[in-house]
Formats: structure tokens, sequence, C-alpha cells
């Protein structure tokens, strides 16, 4: 962690350029696995940062930008609702993935009908097809657990492609909020190859609302209710709902419909990957997680497999015919993505977790109805069952075919051949950054089981190779390193510090080892003191490269990193700096958005951003697949009057007076002013025409909280210089 006097010492400048942007150089793809982690990244700092860092949300209002201050309107409004575009794009409007109505469970429901069923629940006129009303009896059900209303024309999936053009082939009609016909993208440009990444991170993104949407319950007039382990939507003694008592699942009636939708997406995802997506070398097959050992022969989930479509029927989706393996390798990333998904679904559905009103909640929602109670309970699996039993699948496979033992890291990639493994050699910083961090919730979730001691000698073991192998003794972490021939010593990318940050910052919050705490703070400041631009609000991407290159999935991996600086770190300036950072870059990647963020049409919120239907090339509200930033900043001095270097404030830290000393070139109109950390003005220190040469004036700080200020000073036509100080 930082000390407080290297945190005092330390200087950020901050200055408007008028003509520095970020420019959008790609929006023909949409790759899943990079947007869905943008998705999960933003969300965790979105609301629950803004709560972590004590705002008030109620203070909200979409429809009033930047107030009550910029920090907490980015985390708790763009934040959150531009991470929920991102998932309803992918599960419900663009139509990138499977259809629900071929989903196992609903294959499995829909077989055991009677023929006269048929018609029953889709206008009484049979089509030879019985999944149809297997699927709308069942939405019909969360409706009436949630008394919400579904939306017209979706398409629910429950298994993502990997790729799509997002520019949508028809104009978005008025009624795209409740119909949602006109978001559908061009099913012939996707790349319907499944990749766990993809499915992953999507899985993890649906966790993240279906347990912030089924954490409580709501009455008739949406008025909330706290789960108290007394009170719930079903009847006295039974997991069925009760009509009369007034209870619904769900915050609202919105939330409990969805919530369900995306629960039951997620149960069906991880049913198809262990029935029918298990890899053996030669063919995909089943995996049974009750009896799996991979000492018996390994079964893996490959990186890509090819789906092909046919024909659902008149009026219906189309569905699989058959899967494809198209490379069989083992990918990390993959298998980390959907571990993680796995381990948070497991954590809601554990029947034995009451430690807070929502898993109270829960409790309720897996218990028979709307889902399966867990086997403990009667017999047979339930969600619960299936997303720890897939948790220990995944983390077998990653020690059999990923962890050397002998060198004591996992590797990027591995395979099979004869039935035996064939692990490479690299390993990169992302990766294991990435999978240090899920490995951490793989031991909150399996403590005290017998696997507890291989997970945390494997996070241990992954942490000590990032300080020993990964981590550059000049400074800053390498991209990654060879086993038996050394780390990569191309230029260092942004990501690799922050990816190092996010998994260390884990470590040490698991294990209370301050070398782990020293090392993720090390790479922190060095991505601080190497990428970040204050004075342009960026960050590069590329050591000593000053044009930064964005992809939903780097700024994905700089924000996690921030906020668990400032979460774990303490390091309280990195919630400024992610706000600066995502106003400049997010707010000018982001594509469209609608009423959510206090967008209802002519940019009326003045973010810049358009509004849905009115966005000019006809793109989803999705993340741009790429853009750039000049980040050079040479001469910059030259536009201000009064060099960076020329301006000091002293004594810093500071107990009663402050002294602000500068130098400007020429008669100039002043404006020094301090603003607090979360960018609101204290006090304007002066305010008038001053001449050219040395000025100081003093600032009286006595009667001020102790914390981190900003003494701003602005030349009218030129711009302005930030120096951060401390408060005693």
């Amino acid at each position: 962690m930082k000390t407080i006097l290297s945190i005092l010492l330390s200087v950020l400048f901050a200055v408007n350029i008028t003509t520095a942007q970020v420019v959008i150089t790609s929006t023909q793809t949409f790759q899943t696995k990079g947007q869905m982690l943008l998705a999960n990244e933003i969300n965790e700092s979105g609301e629950p940062f803004a709560e972590a860092l004590g705002y008030n949300l109620d203070d909200l209002d979409p429809m009033v930008l930047n107030q009550p201050d910029s920090i907490s309107y980015t985390l708790g409004i763009e934040n959150y609702e531009y991470s929920r575009y991102q998932l309803g794009t992918v599960i419900s409007r663009s139509g990138i993935g499977l259809h629900m109505m071929w989903a196992p469970v609903i294959v499995q429901k829909a077989a055991m009908e009677p023929d006269s069923f048929d018609g029953m629940y889709t206008g009484g006129t049979p089509n030879g097809f019985k999944n149809d009303d297997e699927l709308m009896k069942t939405i019909m059900h969360f409706s009436m657990l949630s008394g919400g209303m579904a939306p017209m024309n979706p398409w629910p999936q429950f298994a993502e492609f990997q790729s799509g053009d997002p520019h949508l082939p028809q104009p978005v009609a008025d009624d795209f909020r409740t119909n949602f016909e006109s978001l559908r993208w061009d099913r012939s440009l996707m790349d319907k190859t499944l990749n766990l990444g993809a499915m992953g991170q999507t899985l993890m993104k649906q966790y993240l609302w279906a347990q912030d949407m089924l954490g409580s319950f709501h009455d008739s007039v949406d008025n909330g209710i706290d789960p108290d382990g007394t009170n719930s939507p079903d009847s006295t003694g039974s997991p069925n709902f009760d009509p009369y008592n007034n209870i619904f699942y769900g915050g609202d009636a919105t939330d409990g419909f969805i919530g369900q939708v995306l629960t039951a997406e997620a149960i069906n995802k991880t049913k198809l990957l262990i029935g029918q997506l298990a890899y053996n070398g030669d063919s995909l097959e089943a995996v049974d997680p009750m009896t799996y050992d991979p000492a018996n022969g390994i079964l893996y989930f490959p990186h890509q497999i090819a789906v092909t479509e046919i024909p659902g029927g008149t009026m219906m989706p189309p569905k699989a015919g058959s899967f494809e393996v198209t490379d069989a390798s083992s990918d990390l990333f993959d298998q980390l993505s959907y571990l993680w998904g796995t381990l948070n679904f497991k954590n809601m559905a554990d029947p034995n977790n009451s430690s807070d009103a929502a898993h109270l909640a829960y409790h309720t929602v897996f218990d028979g109805n709307p889902f399966p109670a867990p086997m403990a309970q009667t017999g047979v699996p339930g969600p619960f069952d299936l997303m720890m039993g897939t948790s220990k699948i995944i983390f077998m496979n990653l020690m059999a075919m990923h962890f050397n033992g002998t060198e004591g890291t996992f590797v990027n990639t591995s395979g099979l051949e004869n039935g035996a493994t064939t692990p490479g050699n690299d390993i990169s910083t992302l990766n294991a950054g990435y999978l240090t961090m899920v490995l951490v919730k793989m031991d909150q979730e399996f403590a005290t089981t017998p696997m507890e001691p291989m997970i945390l000698n494997a996070i241990n073991a992954q942490a000590n190779y990032m300080i020993h192998k990964l981590k550059d003794a000049n400074g800053g972490f390498y991209n990654g390193y060879t086993i038996g021939q050394g780390p990569d010593n191309s230029a260092k990318t942004v990501v690799a510090q922050a990816a190092a940050a996010r998994g260390l910052y884990a470590a040490y919050d698991l294990t209370g080892n301050n070398d782990y705490l020293n090392a993720a703070d090390e790479a922190y400041n060095f991505l601080i003191d190497n990428y970040y631009v204050p004075q342009l609000m960026g960050f590069k991407t590329e050591y000593g490269n000053n044009m930064a290159t964005y992809t939903p999935f780097n700024f994905a991996v700089i924000t996690g990193a921030l906020r668990e600086a400032v979460l774990v770190g303490g390091h309280t300036e990195g919630a400024t700096i992610y706000t600066r950072f995502f106003k400049k870059v997010a707010n000018a990647m982001q594509l469209a958005e609608f009423d959510p963020t206090g967008e209802t049409g002519n940019d009326s919120d003045g973010d810049g951003i358009p509004f849905l239907p009115e966005q000019p090339d006809g793109l989803a509200p999705v993340f741009a697949a790429e853009a750039q930033y000049n980040l050079d900043v040479s001469g910059i001095e030259d536009i201000i009057s009064g060099a960076a270097n020329g301006v000091s404030v002293y004594p810093n830290p500071a107990t009663d007076n402050l002294t602000v000393s500068f130098n400007i070139k020429q008669s100039a109109k002043v404006t020094i002013e301090a603003i607090d950390f979360t960018g609101r003005t204290v006090t304007t220190i002066a305010k008038k025409q001053m001449a050219k040469g040395a000025h100081n004036t003093t600032w009286n700080t006595g009667s001020l909280p102790n914390g981190i200020y900003f003494v701003r000073i602005s030349i009218s036509g030129s711009g302005m210089i930030s120096k951060k100080v401390v408060i005693l």
C-alpha cells in the first residue's frame, strides 16, 4: 500500500485540451467475450463501487447529469446501465446465440407433455411441436411469480455465439423498449461458434443481474419487501406460489421476471455444456459431475465449437443441428471465465447460506419452484449441484491440464493427444492475474472442503510466480513468461499491469500476505506512473506508445484494476482517475443509449452519446470494437501560461495554511479553486486579473476534514493545471 508520504508527494496534472479526442476506428465486430467482460467489470464498478465509497444511490437521478457529483453519477448510473445494455443486447435482443426454445430443460419437459399439449399455450392450433408451448408455459409462470410481463419478440438464448455484426439491419421501432423485434441483428453475419470464454463471461453477467434482481421481494404495487426468513411468495410449508399473500419475487415486477429468465438461461447453458460439449480428444460427449475424475480419462471444454443450424419449423427459431470442434485447445481464459460464473451461481443457490437478506430470498427461488431444490433435499441434482459440480470439473481440468507443478504456474493453453495432456510453456500476466482472482472466489466457495488445500496452494503458487517470474526488477510486470526461456521482453502492455494488480489484490485479500499487497501496489503505481496521462484523462495501452488503442477487453481490465486498487489497496485517488477515464473513453466508445441513463432523444442528457433510434449508423447500444486516442502531450506547457513545473504548493501535506506559488508569462484572468476527492469545489481561493510574473496565494485549510484535495489553477483562454494536496 502506498505510504501517506508517497501519496502526498505524488502530483497529478489535468489540462483541458479540446483537440484531444478518442476516435472510434472499428464498429464492425461485436466480440462477445470482451464485451461481456466489460459488462462484468463496469457492473462491479457501478452501484457496488459507489456504495463502497459511501454514496447514497437514492440521491441519483438519471435525468440530471453528474449530480450530486460526477463520481457518483458515473458509477451509479453510467457504469451500471451501460452494463445492463450489454447484457440485454446479448441475451434478449440481438439473437446472437441458440434460442431457449431448444434448451435442455425445455426439450426435456416438452418430451414429457401429452400430445394434447401442442397448441395449449400458443393459440390452440397444433403445429407439431411442444417446445414452443413449453417455453410459453415457463414464461407465463415466471410472469405470475413476479407480477411482471414479458416484452414482445425477445430472443431469450442459453448459449451465446462468439461474435457478430452490431449494425442493425432495420430501423429501430418506436416501441423498442417493449418490443425487441427491431433490435435483432443480421444472423447471416454472426460467427456461429460457441466459445467457453464468451459463454462464461455472459454467465457471470447473468449472475450479477440475477442475484441483484432476485435478492428481495415486492408487493402488487412494487413496494419493496425485505426477506426476513419468515415472509415469502410461497405458500406456508410449500415451495409453490401463494397468489393471496401479496408477495412476489424480485425487487419489483420487472426485476423478478428478468431475474428468473436469467437464471433459467444460466442453468440451461451449463446443462448444455456438461451434457453435450465435453471433449475426449476425439468427440464431444457428456461429463457427469458426480463421478468425474480426470485420472480416469480427461473430458474438457474446447476453445471453439462450430454450430451448424437447421430450421426449427414454421415460425420457429433455428436450432443446433450439429456441433463440431474447430479448435480443440483448452484455453486458460476460457476456463477461468466459465468457472467465475459457476462459482457465483453456486453461492446464490447455496441452501446453507443465510448470510444476508438476499440469500434468504434465494432460498425461495431454489426450493423447487421456480427452480429445483438441491440434491441434499430431494435426492435429485438441482441448480446448486449443477453449478458446484461444473466448478469442480473445470478446476480439476485446470490442475490436470494447465498446472505445471514443477514451475508453480498455470499455462495459457493445453490439449490432449492420445489421451495424454499437451500443456504449453507460456503464461501471460493477464491470465495469471485473472485466474488468481477466480481461484480466490473458488477458495471461498469450497472452504472447509477437502478441495480447499489444493485451491489455496494453487493461489499461492500462481501469486508467487507472478512476483518472482512475471515482475520485472526494473519496474512493472512483463506481458508473460515462457518456461525454459524467460520473460517476454516486448513493450509492456497496460493489461499486464492491470491484471497483475487485479490478481494480487485478490490474493492479498484472501491470505493477508503483505508480499502480495506490496506487489499489487507496485503494479498499480507502475500503471499510474507510466500509462496514465492525467492531462488527457487516458491510459496508454503500451509502454512508451502515445497512441492508445482501446477495445472493450482492455478497457475492462483497466477498470477492474482501478476499482480493486481503491477497495483493497486504499488508493483513494483511483476513484477520481477511474471517473475521468470512464468519462473520456467509455462515453466516446458507447455507441447508443436510452432511458435508463437519462437519454430521451436529441442527446437530452448532454453526454454526446446518441439515443438508440437516432444512432446515425444503426448501431446497437454496445461498445465500439476499437478506438484510438493520441496521448502525446509534448508542448502542452506552451498552451498554458505558466508551465507545470512553474507551479508549486507547500507545505504538502498541509495542516493550517497552504501556499500556492506560480508564475505566469503575461497578464491573465486567473481562478484558483480547491476541489475535493469527489470533484466538488470546496472553495474559490482566488479569482482575479493578475499581472505577468510570480504570484503567491495563501489558502487557510484549518477547518477542512482530513483528506485528498486538488488545487486547480485555471487561466482564461489557456487551460488549467491541477496539483494534488493532502490536508492533515
